[in-house]
Order: structure tokens, then C-alpha cells, then sequence
């Protein structure tokens, strides 16, 4: 009888010993996750180059008979610069897809842009071309989209970006994910599973699922010619179409910044560094004699450096100008109130999340982060929604006016932790100048446009959708910390 005790006490011992070890082990590769070293090239902060820069909007309103106004200029810019380009074209956008719930119609954005990228590649074949893209437009491997065959069929050389690189936002998760799954693999010839974003696509497979769920992305939306470069917030996603949105060209040294830093993420991704021997800016974008402004690339964590900083600047007659889709990140927010207590002008513009493709949302985070803003300050910070009607107030741009000064930051990169916090891939620029410079006016008129309302009703106040829900406040700080978020 005692040995049989003394055997079953065993067996649970050891059962016990191994469950302690595989949960430590999970735990160790959760912590080593969040923390791994970065690829070689991520969270790059470039040199200040002088260069011409210019802002371009994308921006829906409603008129005045009620009808939504759409004036998009950004992807008119795009194809012009494919059309123009006579060395290479180098691509990085992270939604490019014509996916979505069918609930309306929108414009052919990706197939244009596929369209345009094919013609040049058949009708110029030396020309290099290079697309690189988020794995989330293939369902995490469930499937491979026409759409990007196209291009390969095309000889257009195709990126598929390698996440499992970055580190992980969704620690807690992507430690389990990382131990026992993502081993298996996947296969492009669909599952059984509804797609979550078409319902005309391909269905998904348990292991797509499972991928979604590390919740990390290369988020970054760039092009880049002999010729010009362009940093946007805008996706060359269909039912993305009519956001409004924000985006910068630029010429002069800065573009072989712009070269590097995607080059290192096709790389760390599988690609062969020659691909980039050929992508010399020409001598004409070179020049940067007399430009107004000075520009630097920064991306992933050094955004938020770079914002932190010139914010961190701004105190009694200096203005703050924040334009957002999401603002979360613990430290930005902060930033805010602390400007407002040294008596800086802070206005910030939301998109009230209530809407994400004919889906409805909570209002997470931007709801109860506007209320912590306006309690905060005791109403220093003044705070206004964008105007939607179903579509998104997608802008990522802040702007710093001090005196005759301005700085202004913007692309890619919402203001969360998982896009500032060197865990998503993003690009920013951060353009410097007069105040009175031709790009510098065009910011501060966007921003004057849309907060004074003397055109059209582009923004409404506060109380619109005011939020002091606690649940809701709660909800919002732990999905940040904790990375259990699609923001």
C-alpha cells in the first residue's frame, strides 16, 4: 500500500516539476520576446538633411447638403511618381488589399496601385521594383492574393515581411505562440475558418488565427524613386479609401536614408542586399541648395524620442497641434498635460473610434484618454473629434510652433505604445523650419481648417463623445500595458 502512495506522489511530483518548467520556460521566451535585441537597421534615427518637403491631405467632410466631400491626393501623388520614376521604385505598405465587409462601395485604391506597378515593370523591364508588405494580405499565409501574384508574375520582386523578427507585442500570448505553434507552419491553400476581414476571400486557417493574435505588424507606408520620396498614413487598401489622411514628399539626401531603412527590413526578412545595389537617387534630388526646411527620417522607438522631445519644449506662447487615429502611449499623454501645465496652447484632434470598416467600436482608446486629458488639465487641453461618417480620421501628425520655429512630426506611427514603443515597423519624418515656410503654413492650415470649422463641420466638441466611463478607462490602460490590443 505504501509503495503504491509513494508511486502516485511521485507521478504527481513530476508531473508538477514539468508543468514548473515548461510555464518557466514559457515565461523566459515571453520576457526574451518583449526584450530581443532589434534587427540590425530598426529603430533608425537618419541625419538631419536639408530638402524640399510637401504636405499632402486626403480629407472627407460632409457639405452642407449632407453629402460627404472626398478630396484624395496622396495615391494621385503615388502614381505620379511611379509613372515619373526611370531607375527603380521601392514600395512598403503595410494594408494592400482590396479586402473588407462588402456593406458599401469604395475606390479601386490597391488594384490601381497593382495596375500601375505592373505597366511600369512590363513597359520599362529594366526597371528595379521592389514591394514589400505585411503578411496580414495573406491572412498570415492562409493564402496567397492575385493581387500579389500579379506582381511576381510581373517580375516585380515581392517582400513578404518576416514579424516573427520584431519583438513581440503581445508578450503574454506570443510566449506561448513562440513555444508550441508556430513550429507548424501554414498552408496558402486556405482553411476552414471564416476570413475575419472578407467574406468573399479566401477562408482562413487555425493557424492564421493563431498568428493574428501575436498582434504585430509592419505598419510603415512608403515610396521611394530616383527621384522623390513619399511618407504617408495613408494604406493602399480599398476600404481605406476615403480616410482622411496626412502624407509628406520629400527630396535630397534623406532618400537614401529612406533606401537603408527599408532595406534593412527586406532583408531581415529574407532578401538579398544586392537587390539594392541599383537604387542611386539621381543628382537632381541630391540637390538641396535653398531649401526652407530640414528634414530626418526616424523610425519605430525614435518616433516617440523625437516627439517627446520637441513636446517637452513647448511651454507658455508655444502652440501644440496633435492629429490621431489612436493616441494611447503612456508617455505621449503625459507629454501633453505636462505642456499644458507650462501653459503650451494644446489642441488635439481624435478620431472618436466608433467606426473600423462598417463595424462599429467601443470608442477605445481615444474616448477615455480625451476625458483623462480634459480632467487632467482641468480643461487646459482642448480636445475635438473629427467629423466621420463611417470612414476614419486616420492622421498621424503633430505639430510644435514655437515662435518663429515649427517642428513637425508625421507618417506612419499612431501614438501607442505598439507603434512608438520599437515593436511595430513605422516611418516618420520630422521636418524643422521657419514658421513661415511654405510647408510649415500648409500644416498649420490643415490643422486651422479643421478646428476652426469655417468651411464645413470637419470637427464637433468634446462633449460629442465624451466617455467617463471607468470601465472604459481601465480597459484602455491595461490593453496598453498588458499588449491584449489591436491599437
Amino acid at each position: 500500500m505504501g509503495k503504491k502512495v509513494a508511486s502516485g506522489w511521485t507521478k504527481k511530483r513530476a508531473a508538477g516539476v514539468v508543468f514548473a518548467a515548461l510555464a518557466f520556460f514559457m515565461v523566459t521566451v515571453s520576457v526574451y520576446g518583449a526584450n530581443k535585441p532589434l534587427p540590425e537597421g530598426i529603430s533608425f534615427e537618419g541625419d538631419i538633411h536639408d530638402g524640399e518637403v510637401s504636405f499632402l491631405t486626403d480629407v472627407t467632410y460632409p457639405g452642407f447638403d449632407g453629402e460627404a466631400v472626398h478630396e484624395q491626393v496622396i495615391f494621385d501623388e503615388v502614381h505620379s511618381m511611379i509613372e515619373e520614376a526611370e531607375d527603380f521604385i521601392l514600395v512598403d505598405m503595410f494594408l494592400f488589399n482590396d479586402e473588407y465587409e462588402r456593406v458599401a462601395e469604395y475606390p479601386r485604391v490597391s488594384g490601381e496601385l497593382v495596375e500601375a506597378l505592373v505597366g511600369k515593370k512590363e513597359a520599362e523591364p529594366h526597371m528595379e521594383i521592389v514591394v514589400i508588405t505585411d503578411p496580414i494580405n495573406t491572412f498570415y499565409g492562409s493564402y496567397f492574393p492575385e493581387s500579389l501574384a500579379a506582381l511576381e508574375d510581373a517580375g516585380i520582386r515581392l517582400v513578404l515581411t518576416d514579424l516573427s523578427e520584431l519583438r513581440d507585442s503581445n508578450p503574454v500570448y506570443s510566449g506561448v505562440w513562440r513555444t508550441g505553434m508556430q513550429w507548424f507552419g501554414n498552408k496558402e491553400d486556405g482553411g476552414w475558418l471564416p476570413n475575419p476581414f472578407s467574406p468573399d476571400s479566401p477562408d482562413g486557417t487555425v493557424r492564421s488565427y493563431m498568428k493574428l493574435l501575436n498582434f504585430k505588424a509592419n505598419h510603415r507606408k512608403v515610396i521611394v524613386t530616383e527621384q522623390q520620396g513619399l511618407v504617408t498614413s495613408a494604406n493602399p487598401h480599398d476600404a481605406s479609401g476615403y480616410h482622411s489622411n496626412i502624407a509628406f514628399t520629400v527630396t535630397g539626401g534623406i532618400l537614401e536614408d529612406l533606401i537603408e531603412s527599408e532595406k534593412a527590413v527586406a532583408v531581415m526578412s529574407g532578401a538579398e542586399e544586392n537587390w539594392f545595389d541599383g537604387f542611386q537617387v539621381s543628382e537632381d534630388a541630391r540637390q538641396s541648395e535653398g531649401a526652407e526646411t530640414r528634414v530626418q527620417l526616424v523610425t519605430e522607438g525614435k518616433i516617440r524620442e523625437g516627439i517627446l522631445e520637441e513636446i517637452a519644449l513647448a511651454g507658455e506662447g508655444d502652440t501644440v497641434y496633435l492629429g490621431a487615429f489612436y493616441l494611447s502611449d503612456r508617455l505621449v499623454v503625459e507629454a501633453l498635460l505636462d505642456a499644458a501645465g507650462r501653459s503650451a496652447d494644446v489642441r488635439v484632434i481624435l478620431d472618436a473610434n466608433k467606426d473600423a470598416f462598417g463595424r462599429e467600436k467601443n470608442g477605445v482608446p481615444n474616448r477615455p484618454v480625451a476625458h483623462e486629458l480634459i480632467m487632467e488639465s482641468d480643461w487646459g487641453v482642448e480636445v475635438k473629434w473629427y467629423n466621420t461618417q463611417g470612414e476614419q480620421f486616420h492622421t498621424k501628425l503633430v505639430m510644435i510652433e514655437r515662435g518663429d520655429e515649427s517642428v513637425v512630426i508625421g507618417g506612419s506611427s499612431n501614438f501607442t505604445k505598439r507603434n512608438l514603443g520599437d515593436l511595430n515597423l513605422e516611418t516618420n519624418l520630422k521636418v524643422m523650419g521657419a514658421s513661415d515656410s511654405e510647408v510649415m503654413k500648409d500644416v498649420r492650415a490643415y490643422f486651422d481648417l479643421m478646428w476652426m470649422n469655417e468651411e464645413a463641420q470637419f470637427t464637433v466638441g468634446y462633449e460629442e463623445f465624451a466617455d467617463d466611463s471607468l470601465l472604459n478607462r481601465w480597459l484602455y490602460r491595461f490593453q496598453e500595458w498588458s499588449g491584449l490590443s489591436t491599437f
